[in-house]
């Protein structure tokens, strides 16, 4: 049996317009410049600069919206969002800029060769026979970023005869290993942190500090990195003096070889500022980076193009498919134009609150004065929804008297002090970062002891969420704290 009836469903639909404006929003400096050339090159109706008089854009706006009476052309079909770019990667991104004078400011990177083929050309010193070099290079090849070999020796055996059609024994890649272990840096080709320590102090002199830190490693490695100080004395038959000595011949090893490895290629992205923060007498000075906001306008040619043909007396079909398209890239124009100034005052508006939110923080530059802040605090103060403010925090920086930020930085839950006001998860890990850097490294404060010092100083906090904003800072556990 069949029934009818009747099923109402709200919904809310972003426009693709809508969805546009929050990825320009969410973009920083550098990334929209990359997106505002690659609209710039993609509409040739979009320009760059001041217009050339003053009533251009009055003139644009009687030649494009004034037309004539016995010709409409209907522009309902036309899909603007054609002309706005999506989130992948243009090609002309992965070439070099072809911008005018930014190619003069591009700094020039010499080339270098890779990690793996600086380790292939020292290989070529050694005295490998035709199926040594073949297991060398494959070996070399296994070499990751930090200078390991992860993959166990069975693994590697069955890769060379499946990939390679070598057949070996596991004898023999050890063998060969041996002398990849005596390429520089030292350490490399190690298959665990161990055996990279211990290559490293193979080179080393016999001096007694070293060679009871390759005992350490060799026998005692478990207890060396757990920080059982006693344990070791006991087992090693040593001072606390030696194994002091030891234990700095060990801090003097690199457990990342291949991280000192600096014959590649590598760029560093500076971070660009979107904002900046100025105290000036007294009082705070907001500023967005002027990147943010370029010159647009609409191209007069494209207007000229208009005007022209609706002042024809005659129109053919091809000058109709091409006035469609001249409309299509003057509103796609005006629309990005728009969205531009839509965004510099999203967040110029946005960055205006949390900076008078924070306030006695920019005045001082103390974390201890930031106050408690989360996103829908500054979306009710400027009348904007979460997602927006969350867009503008989660991906811009703030230049301030006190270094760069990262605008998210400022943002931080609130926690009842003793005296029953709400103060800021900032300021309590602040107090907990200095209560560790000033503890004895002989007796690290364990959560219980820092937990209670948080109470005595008016923070009542249990031990578990000390543990939470210890983690968060990138502390260790008490016992990995311990030095001698």
């Amino acid at each position: 049996m069949l029934k009818q009836h009747l099923q109402f469903k709200l919904s809310q639909k972003l426009s693709p317009q809508q969805i546009q404006l929050m990825k320009l929003i969410q973009l920083p400096t550098q990334a929209f410049e990359q997106r505002l050339k690659q609209e710039l090159e993609e509409n040739p109706a979009l320009e760059a600069g001041r217009v050339e008089s003053e009533n251009s854009d009055e003139e644009f706006q009687d030649s494009y919206e004034t037309g004539s009476e016995n010709e409409v052309i209907d522009t309902e079909d036309i899909n603007i969002d054609e002309y706005l770019s999506d989130d992948e990667i243009p090609e002309y991104r992965t070439r070099s800029s072809n911008y005018g004078e930014e190619n003069e400011k591009q700094i020039p990177y010499a080339s270098g060769i890779s990690f793996n083929q600086y380790l292939l050309s020292q290989l070529n010193t050694e005295y490998l026979d035709d199926e040594q070099w073949q297991i060398a290079e494959f070996l070399v090849g296994s070499v990751d970023e930090s200078g390991y070999i992860r993959r166990p020796v069975p693994d590697i055996l069955d890769d060379l005869a499946f990939t390679q059609n070598i057949f070996t024994d596991e004898q023999t890649i050890l063998e060969v290993l041996k002398k990849v272990q005596q390429l520089d840096p030292p350490g490399v080709g190690a298959r665990s942190l161990s055996e990279c320590l211990l290559l490293q102090l193979d080179r080393k002199e016999a001096t007694p500090a070293v060679q009871t830190a390759r005992a350490i490693l060799e026998k005692s490695f478990d207890h060396f990195t757990k920080k059982h100080y006693k344990k070791l004395m006991q087992r090693h038959d040593i001072s606390e003096e030696t194994l002091k000595e030891a234990i700095q011949e060990i801090e003097k090893l690199n457990p990342k070889p291949g991280g000192s490895y600096s014959g590649g290629t590598k760029i560093i992205e500076h971070v660009v500022p979107d904002f900046a923060i100025r105290i000036v007498d007294g009082e705070l000075e907001m500023s967005l980076n002027g990147r943010n906001a370029p010159e647009l306008h609409v191209s007069r040619g494209y207007s000229d193009m208009l005007a022209g043909y609706k002042s024809a007396k005659e129109k053919s079909r091809s000058q109709k498919d091409a006035v469609m398209f001249i409309k299509q890239k003057l509103d796609a124009a005006k629309w990005f134009i728009d969205a531009i100034k839509q965004r510099q005052q999203t967040l110029y508006t946005t960055m205006s609150a949390i900076m008078n939110y924070q306030e006695e923080y920019f005045l001082t530059g103390d974390e201890r004065n930031l106050k408690p802040m989360i996103l829908k605090d500054i979306a009710d103060e400027i009348g904007m929804d979460v997602s927006t403010v969350s867009r503008v925090a989660n991906s811009k920086y703030v230049d301030t008297p006190y270094g760069t930020k990262l605008i998210k930085e400022f943002f931080s839950e609130s926690v009842k002090n003793v005296e029953g006001e709400d103060v800021s998860t900032r300021e309590i890990k602040k107090i907990l970062e200095t209560v560790v850097s000033e503890e004895n490294k002989r007796k690290p404060l364990t959560d219980d002891k820092l937990a209670g010092i948080l109470k005595d100083q008016g923070y009542p906090i249990a031990r578990r969420t000390v543990a939470k904003y210890r983690e968060q800072l990138g502390i260790p556990v008490a016992r990995l704290r311990k030095e001698i």
